[in-house]
C-alpha cells in the first residue's frame, strides 16, 4: 500500500511517518480554514439578517409615529389651533419622527457600506432604500412646514394631511417589503451556506478518515506487525533459542534492527555451542571430582556418624551414675550414719571410672564404636544392682520397686551394659509414670534364651509414637523424651544378639507400659 502512495520500501521510516504527519496537519488545518471561513461568513449574514429586522421595526416605528401625528394634526386642524399650538402640541411626536429618520439613515449607511462585501446589486437595493427614506423624510418636512405655518387655511391643511397619507403610506410599505425580501434573501444564504459547510465538513472528515486510514494500515500497521517479530526473536533470543532468521526486506530503521538482531542471534549461537561444548568438558571434570569428593565424602560421614553416635550414647551412659551418686550424697545428708550411701558412691565412682577408660579408649581409635564384651551374666545379680543402684531413685519418687528374677538365668552378653539397660529403663518409668506408683522388674525363660521384663502402671506410649520411640533423639509429648535411651537400648541389645520390644497399655491393666529385652542363653 505504501508502494502505491509513492513510499517505496527503501524509504526512511522517519520519512514515511512525516508525510502520514503532514497529511493529517493538512487535513486538520484545512477543516479547521473551512470552519473559521463558514463561520465569518455566515456570521456576516447574520449580522445582516439582524440589521433588517431592526430596520423592519425602525419601520414600524416610523409608521405608528406618523399615525400619531397625522391623529394629533388632523385634530389641531380641526379645532382651529393657532400655529403656535399647533407647534407646541406636535412638537415631541415631531421630534421622535426626526430621530426615527435618522436611525434609518444611519441604518441603511451601514447597510450601503456592508452590501459592498455582497456585490453590485446589494449595494444598489440598500442605495434605492435610502432614496426611499429620503422622499419619506422630504413628504413629512414639507407637511409640518405647511401645517405650522399661519398662511394656510384649514381646508388646505387637511388636504396637505390627506395628500402626505395617501403618498407616506405606499413608500413605508415598499420600503418594509423590500426589507422583509432581503432579510429572506439573507436567510436563504444562511441556509445555503449550512448546507454547503455540512457537505464540506462531511468531505473534509472522509478525507480525514481515508488518511488516517492510510496511516493506520499502511504506515503504523506494517510497522507493529515488524516491531512484534522483533518482540518474539527477543524473546527466543532471551530462552536462549537462537536459532532466528527475520526477514530483510527493507532498509529503513526497523529494517537495520532487524539486520543487527539476525548478526547478534548468529553470533550468540555459535557463542552458545563454544559453551556447551566448554561446559561438557567441565561436566565431565566436575563430575570426576565429585565422585572422588563423594567417595572421601561417605568416609568421613561414616566415621563422624560413629563418633557422634559414640559421643551421644556415651553421654547417656554418664548421666545414669552420675544421677545415683547425686541421689545418694542427698540421701546421706539426711541420715547419722551416711557409711552405706558413701559405699554405694564409691561403687558408682568406680563403674563410672570404668566408663570414662571406655570413652578415652574408644576416642583413641578409628571406629568410633563401643566395644561390648560377651560373657556369661547371672541375671539375678546383674538386676539386683541394678535394682540397688535405682532404690535411691525410685523412693525418693514415693514409689514401689519390685524384682523377681529366679536364680539360675545364666545368659551371655556385657554384664555392665545389662545392668546399665535395666538401670535406665527403670529411671524412665520413674520419670514417667511416677503416679503410678510401682515399678515391676521380671526375668522368665523363653525359646533360646531369657527376658526381662520392665513394667510400670504409667500412661503408657500412644500408639502413633510406639513405631518411632527407638529412632535416636525422639522424643515423647513430655519435655524428657525416651529418645536417646531407648534408641542406646536397642543398639546394645541388638549387638549383644538379642532383641528390646515394648506393649502399652499392658494387658493385664489396660495402661502402663512393659519393655522387655530378649538376651540369648549362655551356652553349657
Amino acid at each position: 500500500m505504501i508502494g502505491r502512495f509513492g513510499l517505496g520500501r527503501a524509504t526512511s521510516l522517519r520519512a514515511q511517518l512525516g508525510v502520514g504527519a503532514a497529511l493529517l496537519a493538512v487535513a486538520a488545518l484545512l477543516s479547521a480554514l473551512l470552519t473559521i471561513e463558514g463561520m465569518r461568513y455566515m456570521g456576516e449574514r447574520i449580522d445582516s439578517s439582524i440589521a433588517a429586522e431592526r430596520r423592519i421595526d425602525r419601520y414600524a416605528a416610523l409608521s405608528t409615529q406618523v399615525s400619531q401625528f397625522l391623529v394629533v394634526a388632523t385634530e389641531a386642524v380641526q379645532t382651529g389651533l393657532s400655529p403656535e399650538r399647533r407647534t407646541e402640541r406636535l412638537r415631541g411626536l415631531t421630534e421622535n419622527i426626526a430621530a426615527t429618520f435618522g436611525h434609518l439613515r444611519t441604518d441603511l449607511v451601514e447597510a450601503v457600506a456592508e452590501a459592498q462585501r455582497f456585490g453590485l446589486d446589494a449595494q444598489s437595493r440598500q442605495a434605492t432604500q435610502s432614496l426611499a427614506i429620503a422622499r419619506m423624510e422630504a413628504q413629512f418636512s414639507r407637511m409640518r412646514e405647511e401645517l405650522l405655518s399661519g398662511d394656510t387655511s384649514r381646508d388646505r391643511l387637511r388636504g396637505s394631511l390627506d395628500t402626505f397619507s395617501l403618498n407616506f403610506d405606499p413608500l413605508i410599505n415598499t420600503a418594509v417589503r423590500e426589507e422583509i425580501r432581503m432579510r429572506g434573501q439573507v436567510l436563504a444564504e444562511i441556509a445555503g451556506l449550512r448546507w454547503r459547510l455540512t457537505w464540506i465538513a462531511v468531505a473534509t472528515g472522509l478525507g480525514a478518515v481515508l488518511v488516517a486510514a492510510w496511516v493506520q494500515y499502511g504506515l503504523v500497521r506494517p510497522q507493529f506487525q515488524r516491531l512484534d517479530m522483533l518482540e518474539e526473536a527477543a524473546q527466543r533470543l532471551g530462552r536462549e533459542d537462537f536459532a532466528v532468521a527475520l526477514p530483510e526486506d527493507r532498509s529503513d530503521e526497523i529494517g537495520r534492527v532487524i539486520t543487527e538482531t539476525n548478526r547478534a542471534a548468529r553470533v550468540l549461537g555459535a557463542r552458545a555451542r563454544e559453551v556447551e561444548e566448554e561446559w561438557a568438558r567441565l561436566n565431565d571434570t566436575v563430575a570426576q571430582r565429585t565422585e572422588e569428593l563423594r567417595a572421601a565424602n561417605v568416609e568421613l560421614s561414616r566415621i563422624d556418624e560413629d563418633r557422634r553416635r559414640f559421643f551421644a550414647d556415651i553421654s547417656h551412659e554418664l548421666r545414669t551414675p552420675l544421677t545415683v551418686i547425686l541421689m545418694e550424697a542427698q540421701l546421706a545428708q539426711k541420715t547419722t550414719d551416711p557409711a552405706e550411701g558413701l559405699k554405694i558412691i564409691e561403687g558408682r565412682a568406680l563403674r563410672l571410672n570404668r566408663r570414662i577408660d571406655d570413652l578415652l579408649r574408644i576416642a583413641r581409635s578409628e571406629s568410633g564404636r563401643l566395644t561390648l564384651s560377651s560373657a556369661p551374666v547371672e541375671l539375678a545379680e546383674c538386676l539386683t544392682d541394678a535394682v540397688v543402684d535405682s532404690e535411691a531413685l525410685v523412693q525418693s519418687a514415693g514409689m514401689s520397686l519390685t524384682l523377681d528374677c529366679p536364680a539360675g538365668f545364666v545368659a551371655r552378653g556385657d554384664a555392665n551394659w545389662l545392668r546399665q539397660l535395666t538401670t535406665g529403663l527403670i529411671q524412665n518409668a520413674v520419670r514417667h509414670a511416677r503416679e503410678g506408683g510401682a515399678v515391676d522388674i521380671s526375668a522368665t525363660e523363653g525359646g533360646p534364651g531369657f527376658e526381662i521384663h520392665v513394667a510400670d502402671n504409667g500412661p503408657g506410649i500412644p500408639p502413633d509414637l510406639q513405631s518411632v520411640v527407638f529412632e535416636r533423639f525422639r522424643k515423647g509429648s513430655a519435655s524428657e523424651g525416651f529418645g536417646i535411651g531407648l534408641a542406646l537400648a536397642k543398639w546394645v541389645m541388638e549387638e549383644q544378639g538379642g532383641t528390646i520390644s515394648l506393649q502399652s497399655p499392658r494387658s493385664e491393666t489396660g495402661r502402663g507400659l512393659r519393655v522387655t529385652l530378649g538376651i540369648p542363653k549362655a551356652e553349657g
